[in-house]
């Protein structure tokens, strides 16, 4: 059986994610240009939000994190997975279709739920609208999620990490298409969002028969197996349900500050393109493969993999968390100033960029741990991880905000973080040695913080430097890349000059072997 390179592996999900994250930019460039941060595009944010929040714990972070490792073991067992693949769908689909149903009845309340303070104004009666338009996204993305872990646990992660970007052009396309055609903005960006779901669904089902799975959905059967994947998947739907309560708060918080929905989004976006890059390929690859080598009793190779993820997710984090830190003014002013932004939205978007750029690290290493709870089929104990972490956001977000405003949401989101990662990491230490930090990863890591911090140093400077042109209105955008590109070369130097970086390891690492 072909084994998975980790880094070759990572890269091919990391390449298509860095295309998705910067497509998904641009649309929210356009949006923040069409629409700013008024009541049409805050009741898209949120409308948009509310099948998303549902998706990430019926699918990417909860059924799918019991599924694949039950998937992956059966192919690792050498028996066919079709047959299981295809209760699993029929299952989900049946839930989602029932909840689909059940979520257009309670839209009012849901809206309520999620930004009470819309109460009483046209954001209210718009993000119903629109939710109701949403809503069905989540029966179609929940469902190409479960196709993805398929593919992913196969080792075909290109067609499944290609998904997002089919949605994000079709998004782009009816921004495009109501900005220049009859009607308003808003409705034709709203109705892109089920449309999405249907092409990325259709993506991912042609790419799992191309690799000799024809999982056609049925009449769902409760066989044993399944009811084993959910009595797994349980607590997971839980956990997730945990992680949602807290961007439920963030929302309600921003949504008793005018435009505060908006500039939480856009910040979001931002720590959100090394989180997705970095988090999401790192947690992809790993749970299938944590899942083959445990099935295996392979102890030193589970070590391995979870060292090399933790030191090249760090390798990558660590420095965007800085720059994030260090110079978000200028990112967000270039990136989304235009239009109806304007300069008020950049420094309220570039506040909330910072504080969540001080969870970044939290953030990416929690993808790095959790598929060590999940390859053991142990879903109950992040759950409990998770509840103390929802704690801490809503006592923060919501005991702050009267002193500090609508950044009282990012800063809980940013503690609750490093509260579920510092858990996640002592939960590790009664796995065995096959969690601990090897030599390498202990020598890596302070050089890789030096190399960051002699980064941010020359961020500092060099924004300085550039001001003018940061200013001016045709040369910004040069200006901009000349500060990343600046801050690029200084942590690539700095890196390889104290040994944060070898690129002999790196050319190894690249290598692909078969097993």
């Amino acid at each position: 059986m072909r084994q998975i390179r980790l880094l070759p592996a990572f890269l091919t999900v990391g390449s298509w994610t860095m295309l998705s994250r910067v497509l998904g930019l641009a649309r929210d460039m356009l949006m923040a240009a069409f629409l700013g941060t008024g009541p049409m595009a805050q009741a898209f944010l949120v409308a948009f939000t509310l099948p998303n929040m549902f998706r990430r714990f019926f699918a990417e972070g909860a059924f799918n994190m019991a599924f694949v490792p039950m998937f992956a073991k059966k192919l690792e067992g050498g028996e066919n997975p079709e047959a299981f693949a295809r209760d699993a769908l029929s299952a989900l689909a049946s839930v989602l279709i029932v909840f689909t149903l059940v979520g257009q009845l309670l839209m009012p309340w849901l809206v309520l739920a999620m930004a009470s303070g819309f109460l009483g104004d046209e954001r209210y009666a718009l993000s119903v609208s629109y939710g109701r338009i949403a809503f069905p996204y989540i029966l179609f993305i929940s469902l190409t999620a479960l196709l993805s872990g398929v593919l992913n646990a196969l080792g075909r992660f290109a067609v499944a990490a290609a998904a997002p970007i089919l949605m994000n052009l079709v998004m782009i396309a009816f921004l495009l298409m109501g900005y220049w055609g009859p009607g308003d903005v808003g409705l034709w960006q709203i109705w892109s969002v089920p449309v999405a779901g249907i092409a990325q669904l259709a993506l991912v089902w042609w790419g799992a028969s191309k690799a000799g799975l024809r999982i056609v959905p049925h009449w769902p059967r409760f066989t044993p197996e399944i009811r084993k994947l959910a009595m797994i998947a349980a607590p997971a739907v839980l956990t997730g349900g945990v992680v949602q309560i807290n961007l439920i708060v963030g929302r309600q918080v921003g949504s008793f500050f005018d435009g505060a929905v908006a500039w939480l989004s856009y910040a979001d976006r931002l720590y959100q393109l090394p989180l997705g890059v970095v988090g999401v390929a790192i947690g992809v690859v790993l749970l299938p493969d944590l899942a083959r080598k445990l099935r295996s009793a392979d102890a030193d190779g589970a070590r391995n993999a979870t060292n090399r993820a933790t030191e090249l997710t760090l390798g990558l984090t660590i420095p965007a968390a800085a720059a994030l830190m260090v110079i978000p003014g200028p990112i967000v002013s270039v990136l989304f100033q235009r239009g109806e932004f304007g300069a008020a939205d950049t420094q309220a978007t570039a506040l909330a960029v910072l504080i969540y750029g001080a969870g970044l690290p939290a953030f990416v290493l929690q993808k790095v741990y959790l598929p060590l709870y999940y390859a053991r089929e142990d879903s109950r104990t992040p759950l409990r991880f998770t509840v103390h972490a929802m704690i801490v956001n809503a006592l923060a977000a919501l005991a702050l905000a009267p002193l500090i405003g609508f950044s009282a949401a990012a800063l809980g989101t940013t503690l609750a973080g490093w509260t579920m990662l510092f858990q996640l990491w002592q939960g590790t230490r009664t796995m065995g040695d096959a969690t601990r930090p090897d030599p390498q990863l202990r020598r890596t890591l302070p050089r890789i913080v030096l190399a960051s911090v002699m980064m941010s140093a020359v961020l500092f400077f060099a924004e300085r430097a550039l001001t003018p042109a940061l200013a001016d209105p045709v040369l910004r955008y040069g200006a901009l890349v000349l500060l990343v590109a600046a801050g690029l070369a200084a942590y690539a130097v700095s890196a390889v000059a104290i040994g944060a970086l070898r690129p002999a390891e790196v050319r190894r690492a690249l290598g692909r072997r078969r097993g």
